[in-house]
């Protein structure tokens, strides 16, 4: 074996690399000098890293490199030290480049690998006494640092296979004009990135049709500004990128705006095509297309339904986009909504651990912006599956979700996801009238809410009304199929089957329930349950054993307790087919 191999490590890490300018003249003219100089530059970037989260990793030669583990962090050191070696005592010019990417850390600390190098390159552009930084650092950084970096535009680097476009910071305080500069967040949105959506084109021969066209980008407009989801950029601004060929990377800068929504409608007699696209305006990659073909009998049924479509088509995909974007990055690199995507990435592992870490990642998002309601209702959510699954015990899980919950309704009253939290505590704790009036609601505010009609679903069936359940639980993941809850919705989907006297149906959900979590222990109960009622032996009790395996603690206790029906009856139907294949006393720790 070889032990020292490892310990090398794979980490995101911000990386300085600064480099004396005109060292080999200095030394020529006054080597001991320059010495002197170099040594007290060093002992500037060694405090500075200290105090920013970082460590000085690298000193040969006249060079300094350092790590970081946030992108904020290392800017703020190189400022201050290009700050202070100017003018100190014994004054020395470096130049400083700055990359966020992945290196390898060997056991001595030392570091290699693409983020290194990036940040050699950047500094070897870099003016005299200036700072230059890596696209990923810009998007890494505290807005107001965000708006004090300059675009240098793509260089081409030896030994790095694509571009990479550099950013220099103004080592002046930010300008009044930052304060409206669309490189700034929207405020009252907890730095959520905007979306802007952009005139939909009229492919259709007659140029009369061009209202349909607006009609619906329009609406989109309105009802996206509406829902408060994502900050939208008004319509006087976005609808001025009208005709020809839209330079969507250029459009998205100018207009401040993550996300870029653009379509067509054509229409040929009676019947209209209508397309949308999502794109990240940052790469000018598609996230997301649509086509709707739709007969035209009523202009404005058929413009609402799209516009409805569109909408409930939106949220998830720019949910998945940003999970993908800030997954893995530091959390003292984000803001309050990047550290709400990170959470529901965790969410999103079905584990014990990486419950704890979501439900610490919405809270802190919380923490960060005291208005922001939905990472407070997430962290109630999370808490009480943490319950279901038997991670924490019901009696310290339940209270603080419903405490979370009502938090959460308290920071907005109409937020779709604080209301479908505080419908889901209501029902645990026996408050079932109000659990109905709350889980309706969260679905009349904002009908694209898939979590809402999960829970709704999940309530009426614990109410008795299991064929409305798996309506509404059909709807949910039809709205979000990628969802981190998808795999609680497909249980309660296969749940609401098995009680509406469907096992066969029951079966064929937990089926593909398993087959997309295979870990996801409450599948196999689902499984085994729907087996008992068939006459399956032999299949539910495999399916049994292996709840068991992934659940040793869950008894019968807990059951009672995570799925509270009215009727006490309904509690033990459900549990007729695990009793048929030998479900017995509670099993014991």
């Amino acid at each position: 074996m070889e032990p020292a191999a490892t310990a090398v490590q794979h980490r995101l890490l911000a990386i300085l690399a600064a480099d004396a300018v005109g060292y080999s003249r200095l030394m020529s003219q006054d080597d001991v000098g320059t010495l002197r100089a170099l040594e007290a530059a060093r002992t500037l970037f060694r405090q500075a890293a200290q105090e920013h989260g970082g460590r000085v990793v690298d000193t040969a030669g006249d060079s300094v490199v350092a790590a970081f583990d946030t992108a904020t962090g290392a800017v703020q050191a190189a400022a201050q030290v290009q700050a202070r070696v100017a003018t100190g005592p014994e004054p020395m010019a470096f130049r400083v480049g700055i990359h966020l990417g992945d290196v390898i850390v060997q056991p001595d600390g030392t570091l290699y690998g693409e983020g290194v190098n990036v940040a050699a390159r950047l500094q070897a552009l870099a003016d005299t006494g200036g700072i230059l930084v890596s696209e990923a650092v810009r998007a890494a950084v505290r807005p107001e640092i965000a708006a004090r970096l300059a675009d240098r535009g793509e260089h081409a680097m030896k030994n790095i296979e694509r571009p990479v476009r550099a950013f220099a910071l103004d080592g002046a305080p930010a300008p009044a004009t930052a304060a409206f500069s669309v490189a700034r967040e929207v405020q009252g949105f907890g730095g959520r990135p905007a979306l802007a959506v952009l005139p939909f084109d009229n492919l259709s021969n007659d140029p009369e049709q061009a209202h349909l066209a607006d009609g619906i980008a329009e609406d989109l407009l309105t009802r996206l500004a509406l829902a408060r989801w994502l900050p939208v950029i008004a319509r006087n601004s976005s609808f001025a990128y009208r005709g020809g060929n839209v330079d969507l990377k250029k459009a998205g800068a100018e207009l401040g705006a993550r996300y870029l929504l653009e379509g067509s409608v054509r229409k040929s007699g009676e019947r209209v095509r209508i397309t949308a696209q999502l794109i990240d305006a940052s790469t000018a990659h598609h996230i997301w297309a649509q086509r709707y073909d739709r007969v035209l009998t009523d202009i404005f049924d058929v413009q609402d339904e799209i516009v409805e479509a569109i909408q409930s088509a939106l949220e998830p995909a720019v949910d998945a986009a940003e999970i993908v974007r800030v997954r893995g990055r530091p959390p003292g690199d984000l803001g309050a909504w990047e550290l709400y995507h990170q959470a529901l990435w965790h969410l999103g592992r079905l584990e014990p651990e990486a419950f704890e870490q979501a439900i610490a990642l919405f809270l802190q998002a919380a923490e960060q912006d005291p208005s922001f309601a939905a990472p407070v209702a997430m962290a109630a959510d999370a808490r009480y599956f943490s319950a279901a699954l038997g991670w924490r015990p019901t009696a310290e899980a339940f209270p603080e979700a419903l405490r979370l919950s009502r938090e959460a309704l308290q920071r907005d009253p109409e937020h779709p996801t604080a209301l479908t939290t505080a419908a889901a505590a209501a029902a645990v704790t026996g408050k079932h009238a109000s659990a109905r009036e709350l889980g309706e609601k969260a679905v009349t505010v904002n009908p694209s809410n898939a979590l809402g009609h999960y829970v709704l679903g999940w309530i009426e069936m614990l109410q008795g009304e299991p064929a409305a359940a798996v309506r509404e639980v059909e709807t949910a993941l039809r709205l979000s199929p990628n969802d981190p809850f998808a795999p609680m919705m497909l249980g309660t989907l296969s749940g609401a089957h098995y009680m509406n006297g469907d096992p066969a149906a029951a079966r064929d959900v937990a089926r593909l329930a398993i087959e997309r979590s295979p870990d996801y222990a409450l599948h196999y109960r689902s499984l085994a349950n729907a087996c008992g009622m068939l006459g399956r032996e032999e299949e539910g009790r495999a399916a049994l054993a292996r709840f068991r395996e992934l659940a040793p603690h869950h008894d019968e206790a807990l059951s009672r307790n995570t799925m509270p029906f009215v009727n006490p009856m309904d509690f033990e139907r459900f549990m007729e087919g695990v009793r048929r294949l030998g479900w017995d006393a509670p099993v014991k720790p």
